[in-house]
């Protein structure tokens, strides 16, 4: 569950707090990683029966697009640009690019070579972008720290002195991205050029995928009457698929495999029929030397079908996309066993057919029903819309969490993400996001009404992302790699000219739809790097103006103020430095809590971070001031804990700290009071426990001992009885014990969050530009945007928000 779940759990001082395992198993479901675990755990090395269910469960999950694309297919290339002749060249030339295609594009290129660039078993745009971030510190996330790179799934690789003779050039590479920072920004706007061509296909797919499923209708009833049928019934399913997902896919996630597994079977069955029946000698068509008859023949019009038969690979992307909740291996099998030569028969009996019918009635029948036989094209209809609802799911899902991801890293302004299922990794509802997918999806659907159009504008989402894909694993094969940089040249030359041959195809045809996606990518990016743009001058302002250490001294243990009992939790972005926000709040009231906390939850460039290491505590001054850091890390696929378990983990983290911390901090006003205070990894250890119990003195647990609040009298006897619990072996003297008991006694007078609420304004003297930007773009995003996840559930009367100007 987020930390957005349950209001007011946060703060009941009698909950009862229970030590949770860390053991990183997985669940043998395809729904890893568990929330509690935090680390992929790849299931390659699994037993074969599990690596066998989860390519079953993969069909439903990543495949459903790519199965589908045969509904448009010959339709969309066929529309108008080339003409179906009796000599069958056009039709031959069609399939021999469609063989191609899918043979180089998702079979070499995913399932052999880009499958291999997970970044710790995830994959994606900014899986890719994130590994190069930590191999060569080109990202920019502003809050990063050096113990970032001590996080178990950091993996990076330095260019040490024999690196520097070995890998002269992966190094040259590396040192240049990280010396010019407007390679850097070009790499950010690389990934998100492709991140939002990702939300843009999750609008686009659906409309294309149902309105072709839903086409079938055409040949059971007239041209006149299906122009009025065939909209309204494709709106109807789409407004009822984007109904349903706040229910989440794990109700109906069952069926999703065995729909795609049925259709996938009924098109090979239906290939199979028509190639025997048809013509057996299609299978010559696979031949290169076709595609040099079709574009010598049809010339420039052939080249302007290519935006046709780039939908074939619609979805390829899915594969290395949604990585994260399979393997590597099962997504192989599953693509190389079933789904590619399911696709090959399928566009070969189309071709099979075809190729002895010339005389099409109208160019609106050239598509996939006409054939499919008279007798089962009813249920082959059904079949149809039903694994195109799932193509259109598994995208939109895709869409939900990749804007999570952007938000996570800073890209994006903060969503409402509920987790639709606490078993299942990965399903959540964003219902913003939802709605307005909705909206512009059924814009599309009834502004285009044909899937000329549609396609048109889904092939040049595909293909980008697919460019941004090969222009980042260029990279990857250098960075991360360590291969020759001539083998990186190798692969963008190859598979870079093939997919800005389709590119160009498809960008030709901007007036005929291939101008929604550039307009909605725009948008997106828009939002993103206004965003972006506005945090990372937020966070600069903060860094500029934080109060020095030296003003904390000069206050003296109490900090010139009346201390009072409770836990108060200043939220701040900083990972050093005392926030303004503090000094503009003890300025202005004339008390405190006894123990503060500056929490600043952060995320880092790395999928998930473990248990025991999402927490780095530290001291603010001086002991008796009784002042910490506490630095929460989540990756950028983890899930917010809820607010209880949030806080039983604080708590205790601190109280471990406090145990294990045997530093001796000078008094006075030091230079090494100066330096940023030293941070610490923690891990539990200790356990916070309550219970109905009378006060006098008990042995603990076995193996452990009790350290009391003093608030628990015998005038109190029925109040919990709250303590905690370290293990037998710890060592600790008076003034440790002492500090823990202070904590706990904090803790039972409650916890109170204060928050900044800052109002982002642009210096005087900035341009026209910069003033739109900042005082209306993104002051509008921030005020339609929310708070900190765990901040939404804080009951008011906790809560204290802390406003300020900030100039940037």
């Amino acid at each position: 569950m987020d930390i957005e779940g349950r209001a007011g759990a946060l703060f009941s001082p009698t909950t009862k707090i229970r030590d949770k395992p860390s053991s990183g198993k997985r669940s043998p479901n395809f729904s890893v990683p568990d929330t509690e675990a935090g680390v992929h755990d790849n299931p390659t090395n699994k037993s074969w029966r599990m690596v066998l269910t989860l390519a079953y469960q993969s069909l439903g999950v990543v495949y459903g697009d790519l199965a589908t694309s045969p509904l448009y297919v010959y339709k969309n290339t066929f529309a108008e640009d080339i003409q179906h002749s009796e000599s069958n060249e056009e039709i031959f030339g069609v399939l021999s690019f469609i063989f191609w295609t899918l043979t180089l594009i998702p079979l070499l290129k995913y399932v052999f070579i880009v499958l291999r660039a997970d970044d710790n078993g995830e994959g994606g745009t900014f899986a890719l972008y994130s590994l190069l971030c930590r191999h060569a510190r080109v990202g920019l996330l502003p809050s990063g720290q050096l113990a970032d790179e001590e996080l178990l799934g950091y993996k990076k690789s330095d260019c040490g002195a024999e690196d520097a003779g070995r890998r002269g050039v992966v190094c040259i590479v590396r040192r240049e991205l990280e010396r010019r920072q407007v390679l850097q920004r070009i790499l950010l706007v690389l990934a998100l050029i492709g991140t939002c061509m990702v939300i843009g296909d999750g609008i686009l797919t659906p409309a294309i995928s149902v309105f072709s499923a839903v086409s079938g209708l055409e040949l059971s009833m007239s041209k006149e009457q299906h122009k009025y049928v065939e909209v309204p019934v494709a709106c109807v399913v789409l407004i009822c698929l984007f109904a349903l997902q706040h229910y989440g896919t794990h109700r109906v996630g069952f069926l999703f495999a065995p729909i795609v597994v049925t259709w996938l079977l009924c098109i090979s069955i239906i290939g199979v029929y028509n190639i025997i029946h048809w013509n057996p000698h299609v299978y010559q068509a696979l031949s290169p030397y076709y595609m040099y008859k079709f574009l010598r023949k049809t010339q420039r019009s052939g080249w302007m079908s290519l935006g046709g038969i780039l939908l074939c690979i619609t979805g390829s992307e899915a594969m290395f996309a949604d990585l994260g909740h399979f393997s590597q291996l099962s997504i192989k099998i599953a693509f190389s066993f079933l789904v590619y030569p399911s696709l090959i028969l399928a566009y070969m009996g189309q071709a099979a057919y075809l190729s002895k019918h010339h005389i099409i009635e109208s160019d609106y029948r050239i598509g996939f029903y006409v054939s499919v036989p008279e007798k089962i094209r009813w249920p082959v209809l059904a079949i149809a819309i039903l694994a195109a609802v799932v193509g259109s799911q598994a995208i939109i899902t895709g869409t939900f969490s990749i804007i999570k991801q952007c938000s996570s890293l800073g890209c994006f302004p903060k969503v409402k993400i509920i987790h639709t299922s606490s078993k299942v990794h990965g399903q959540i509802y964003i219902p913003e996001i939802n709605w307005t997918l909705m909206v512009l999806c059924l814009a599309v659907t009834i502004g285009f009404r044909d899937t000329k159009r549609m396609g048109n504008a889904s092939g040049l989402a595909v293909i980008t992302v697919m460019l941004v894909t090969t222009c980042l694993m260029s990279l990857v094969i250098v960075l991360c790699w360590h291969k020759s940089i001539i083998l990186a040249v190798c692969f963008i030359l190859f598979f870079g000219t093939i997919e800005a041959l389709y590119f160009s195809a498809s960008l030709i045809k901007f007036l005929e739809g291939a101008w929604v996606p550039i307009v909605l990518s725009l948008i997106f990016m828009a939002i993103m790097c206004i965003w972006h743009y506005g945090t990372i001058k937020k966070y600069e302002f903060d860094v500029q103006n934080k109060v020095s250490i030296n003003w904390l001294l000069q206050l003296g243990p109490n900090l010139g103020i009346v201390r009072v009992k409770g836990i108060g939790l200043i939220h701040t972005d900083l990972v050093s430095g005392i926030p303004a926000i503090f000094s503009h709040f003890v300025t202005n009231l004339p008390a405190f809590h006894q123990v503060l906390v500056f929490l600043c939850i952060k995320s880092v460039p790395v999928p998930y971070v473990r248990p025991e290491e999402r927490f780095l505590v530290g001291r603010v001054g001086p002991k008796e001031y009784r002042m910490y850091r506490c630095i929460v890390r989540y990756g950028y696929r983890d899930f917010h804990k809820d607010d209880i378990e949030f806080e039983k983990d604080l708590v205790c983290s601190i109280a471990e700290f406090i145990r294990n911390d045997h530093s001796a901090t000078p008094k006075g006003n030091t230079p090494e009071l100066e330096k940023e205070e030293k941070m610490s990894v923690v891990r539990s250890g200790i356990r916070f426990q309550e219970e109905d119990e009378n006060v006098d003195d008990k042995p603990g647990p076995s193996g452990s001992r009790e350290i009391q609040s003093p608030l628990i009298g015998p005038e109190k006897k029925k109040k919990k009885k709250v303590r905690f619990v370290v293990p037998e072996s710890s060592k600790i003297d008076a003034a440790t014990r002492e500090e823990m008991r202070e904590l706990m006694e904090a803790r039972e007078a409650g916890m109170a969050f204060i928050l900044g609420h800052s109002y982002v304004k642009s210096k005087s003297g900035s341009g026209l530009f910069r003033r739109f930007i900042i005082n209306f773009a993104y002051d509008f995003l921030r005020r339609n945007s929310r708070g900190p996840s765990y901040a939404v559930s804080i009951p008011h009367a906790s809560t204290l928000e802390v406003g300020m100007v900030y100039h940037v």
